[in-house]
């Protein structure tokens, strides 16, 4: 967490009675000190984030060194180091032994009810977890006679398997709790019920040897693609973020958040919003951002003025809402890599802008709050003038622009000049970097870790004691955008460097003047250290076994063919309309969520349901990129966390804020609303993720607008603009959120953004169509069942070329012209056309171009122009209403 305490020893228990609080207790006062109250807080992300149990003795030492051996263990596998020592592990093997340690460590950090000892590990737990861990290393250790029989498993490999998914449930349900646990039984049930199954989603069954090879023994099932990528890349940006925020880097953000904005009306509640999107940057997890950011903003929001519900819920939904926030993004940003098929560079890309706005939106929600109460900020030490401050925020905005410019273009450019030398150019210049900022940061006073703050911090100091907690990320950034690393391995990199920081930090401040006494503080920092790689191990216990879990859902997916199945479904009850269609994968996600961890849900939800938005939207006329579903699916599996009644990061702001939780939690998903419709938005308006914006100035215009936007919106649900709104102009708010959010709705009442052109004009388009352009095709005939069908597909061209060689790329190799129609000759097996649905003897019938159109950015201009009149006759009001005021008796 952020504040760091002498005594808080990873290998003691953590509450003086060895228990967390229970849910019936969850929302109502926890402690009546600091020190309780915080010692609860502590319990509860322990009980939901890295298990509650934390026994005494051998058996304490057993678990803590287990969780500091998975963590040594991740850092050689994402190192050089096997390749140098000749001890390589594939990506199965790496799998199997992740998963050991995860399960291992789920039976004995969770207890198996509430009732269960925390103090102690029962041998029971004992038994489990070793044999946990024997059937999930299974691949590890039988690599070799495994690959020699493939699909012929033997009887003991049946039994490790039977045995490794039963407990891979309970070990699911003690970290998660039940429902991911009852949703992967579903799927397995469904697996070997399906001939017993309605006639709708019925199939033909799997046999037990098919099923234990398919989810155990290969990579299809529990050993996926989402078990991979928990192996080989979240892991290691978990553990960065844990060892950043055991070096006190989590502190520093929530002080320089309060220095910043403390002092703004509700200035509390903007520092909340604040740190808790830097915390996200770290942390990935809701629970642990409500709780380490929320000990410091939620009292101090309530002695602003702010009700303990509010207080609690901006904690809520700005906590949540970190999860948004690039780099580790809950994990899913890594998934997202694999599953979609671009680089991590473009996911984040993809993410930041929406983040941004809604972060900023959220701001000024808070604002509004204060507005509408008429709070205040707390005091600064040293007060200054406004055009000062605005000047310093400038300065600081084109530094930050600056400094970001010099890493990327002018490191970069540097690795032409000096080649192969650039590496250690730059170790040595981050080396001579982080002594400077050491050297700045011991002349200003050490960071307080009090939570009971009388007044802001100041700017200049606070911002200078920390600034060298910038550099692992400046390591990362370098990694991955110059060195052009993966993920994983940027992640190492950038470990490396904090784990180097860890060690130094505090000797070489005392020698560099800071009192202390140099043998103690290296031995702070050591603890320090290994509190960060053993926590950072337990961070990772729910997410290695979810990804495992949700591979059952994935595998039965593909060992079932229910993904079609969904798709007929899904369609048949949206009457294939696009925007019910969304609607219900929203509720899906958000029902899924109140359940599941964002990482399982966003698995299960985006296995099922995002080939089924792309396949509608092709036929409803709408291009929908894959990376924009994804996204949707995240969001709302994000939203959940804070949604009623199950809503955990709501139960912790709750506890904290000693608030109701259920009120708490409807009150913050008030305050994510405007996080709610942006999922729609990106679907029909990719500009708001970056799509096909290929210009500076492009972004800048489309953050501009969509800040605006979001303004509107905001002002619109909270009833207040510049003074509270009338009906009339919650609706004119509405109307220009919605025509600057999605400008091409109005246009394209006017201008047709599309046409059809027939099979006379087919060669022109295809070969005119710009290169790695997919284009929508109409296409109509009979399937193999007998079934006629006319649907709208697809079809990726490639780069530039002839017809036929285009049509080749999208796996139609072959085509025949018969009285002026077009049709589909050959097609290449398992290519793109043939999974769109396209079959042989299919008529080309038409292709959609874009029609000649005046840009949708001109709706803009009406929509702006309204805004401004509404603003000036909120203006007019608010003066007229401040007059009356200051003129009615006392």
């Amino acid at each position: 967490m952020a504040e760091h305490r002498p005594d808080d020893d990873p290998t003691k228990p953590r509450a003086p009675a060895g228990a967390p609080p229970r849910e019936a207790d969850i929302g109502k006062p926890v402690g009546d000190g600091p020190g309780e109250a915080d010692e609860n807080y502590q319990d509860f992300v322990a009980e939901a984030e890295t298990g509650s149990r934390a026994p005494a003795g051998a058996a304490g030492k057993l678990l803590i060194g287990t969780a500091l051996a998975w963590s040594l263990f991740q850092l050689w596998y994402a190192s050089p180091l096997p390749y140098v020592m000749g001890f390589v592990l594939n990506s199965t093997e790496a799998r199997a032994i992740h998963l050991a340690f995860a399960i291992f460590l789920a039976y004995t950090a969770y207890p198996a009810l509430k009732s269960s000892p925390r103090d102690r590990v029962p041998v029971l737990d004992w038994v489990l977890a070793a044999v946990g861990a024997v059937c999930a290393g299974y691949l590890w250790y039988q690599y070799e006679a495994l690959s020699q029989r493939p699909g012929l498993p033997t009887t003991i490999d049946l039994v490790v398997a039977g045995v490794g998914m039963i407990l891979l449930l309970e070990a699911t349900r003690r970290a998660l709790g039940p429902p991911l646990m009852v949703v992967a039984a579903v799927f397995l049930i469904y697996t070997f019920g399906g001939p017993y199954m309605p006639d709708v989603i019925a199939h033909s069954g799997a046999s037990l040897n098919k099923a234990a090879s398919h989810y155990w023994l290969t990579t299809e099932g529990v050993y996926g693609v989402a078990l991979g990528v928990s192996t080989s890349m979240v892991f290691l940006f978990v553990l960065f973020g844990s060892l950043l925020e055991r070096a006190g880097a989590g502190n520093w953000f929530i002080r320089v958040a309060f220095a910043m904005l403390g002092h703004f009306k509700g200035g509390p509640a903007k520092a909340a919003v604040v740190s808790s999107a830097l915390t996200g940057l770290i942390s990935g997890s809701s629970i642990a951002n409500v709780v380490t950011t929320g000990t410091f903003t939620i009292p101090l929001m309530k002695r602003v003025g702010f009700t303990p519900e509010k207080a609690g819920a901006v904690e809520v939904a700005s906590s949540t809402n970190g999860q948004l926030t690039p780099p580790i993004m809950g994990a899913a940003a890594f998934l997202m890599v694999e599953y979609v098929g671009i680089s991590y560079i473009e996911v984040m890309k993809h993410a930041i802008m929406p983040a941004l706005i809604s972060y900023i939106a959220l701001v000024y929600i808070v604002h509004l709050e204060a507005e509408k109460a008429g709070l205040r900020g707390l005091p600064r030490p040293h007060a200054g003038s406004w055009q000062r401050a605005v000047l310093s925020a400038v300065f600081t905005f084109f530094g930050l622009v600056i400094l970001s410019a010099a890493v990327y273009y002018g490191l970069g450019w540097s690795k032409t000049v000096f080649g192969e030398a650039t590496v250690w150019i730059a170790g040595a210049a981050l080396l001579i970097a982080y002594a400077g900022l050491l050297w700045v940061s011991v002349r200003e006073p050490e960071l307080s870790h009090a939570t009971d703050i009388e007044e802001c911090p100041p700017v200049g100091p606070t911002v200078r004691a920390g600034l060298y907690y910038l550099l692992p990320v400046v390591v990362l950034v370098w990694c991955l955008m110059v060195e052009r690393m993966s993920p994983g391995l940027a992640a190492f990199w950038a470990t490396c460097f904090m784990i180097f920081i860890a060690l130094t930090q505090r000797p070489l401040k005392t020698l560099l003047g800071r009192a202390g006494d140099l043998a103690e503080e290296t031995r702070t920092g050591l603890h320090e250290l290994f509190e960060g790689l053993v926590m950072g191990a337990r961070n990772m216990i729910g997410i290695g076994v979810a990804t495992a879990a949700a591979g059952i859902v994935v595998g039965t997916v593909t060992l079932t063919g229910i993904g079609l199945v969904m798709t007929e479904f899904v369609e048949f009850i949206s009457g294939g309309n696009l925007m019910l269609m969304l609607i219900f994968t929203a509720f899906i996600s958000l029902l899924l969520g109140m359940g599941l961890p964002t990482t399982a849900n966003y698995i299960v939800v985006s296995t099922l349901m995002a080939p089924v938005i792309v396949t509608l939207g092709a036929e409803a006329g709408l291009v929908v990129p894959l990376i924009a579903v994804h996204m949707f699916v995240f969001y709302f599996g994000i939203l959940a966390d804070d949604t009623p009644p199950v809503g955990l990061a709501a139960f912790a702001a709750a506890a904290i804020a000693k608030s109701d939780p259920i009120k708490t939690g409807i009150q913050g998903f008030a305050y994510d609303i405007r996080t709610a419709i942006l999922p729609f938005l990106f679907i029909f308006n990719t500009d708001l993720l970056l799509i096909d914006v290929h210009s500076v100035w492009h972004a800048l215009m489309v953050f501009v607008i969509g800040v605006t936007a979001m303004f509107a919106f905001a002002a619109a649900t909270q009833g207040w603009f510049f003074t509270k709104t009338k009906l009339w102009e919650t609706a004119v708010l509405l109307l220009v959120a919605f025509t600057l959010f999605r400008p091409g709705y109005w246009m394209d009442m006017i201008y047709p953004p599309t046409e059809w052109v027939g099979a006379d004009r087919m060669v022109e388009a295809v070969e005119g169509a710009r290169p790695d352009a997919g284009l929508p095709f109409r296409v109509a005939g009979m399937t193999i069942e007998g079934e006629e069908v006319e649907r709208t597909v697809v079809l990726p061209l490639g780069g530039a070329g002839s017809f036929e060689e285009r049509l080749a790329n999208a796996g139609i190799t072959a085509t025949r012209e018969e009285d002026g129609k077009l049709f589909v000759d050959l097609l290449a097996f398992g290519g793109p056309a043939e999974q769109a649905g396209v079959d042989f003897d299919f008529e080309l019938q038409a292709v959609r171009l874009d029609a000649d159109v005046p840009p949708k950015e001109l709706m803009y201009i009406p929509a702006l122009l309204l805004l401004g009149g509404l603003v000036a006759v909120q203006l007019r009001r608010r003066r007229a209403e401040q007059g009356a005021a200051a003129h009615a008796p006392a």
